[in-house]
C-alpha cells in the first residue's frame, strides 16, 4: 500500500468519524466509536505524512484523491 493510499484512507476515516461524534454528543452518550475512528485515522495520517520523503502540501491533496480513486477503478 502506498503512502498516498494510506493518506486518503486516513482522511476518509477521520471524515466518517465526524457524524458519529456529533450523534454521540447530541444524545449525551460517550463518543467511543467516533473516538476510535479519529484515533485510527490520525495514526494513518501521521504514518503517511512521516513516511513520504518530501511530505505533502495542502494543494496536493485533491490531486492525490483523484489519483488514488483512478488507481482503484483501473
Amino acid at each position: 500500500m502506498s503512502n498516498d493510499q494510506i493518506l486518503v484512507i486516513g482522511i476518509i476515516v477521520c471524515a466518517l468519524a465526524i457524524p458519529s461524534l456529533l450523534a454521540a454528543f447530541s444524545e449525551s452518550r460517550p463518543p467511543r466509536a467516533g473516538a476510535i475512528m479519529i484515533l485510527i485515522g490520525g495514526v494513518l495520517l501521521t504514518y503517511a505524512l512521516t513516511q513520504k520523503a518530501g511530505g505533502y502540501r495542502f494543494e496536493q491533496i485533491p490531486h492525490i484523491f483523484v489519483q488514488v480513486i483512478a488507481d482503484v477503478i483501473k
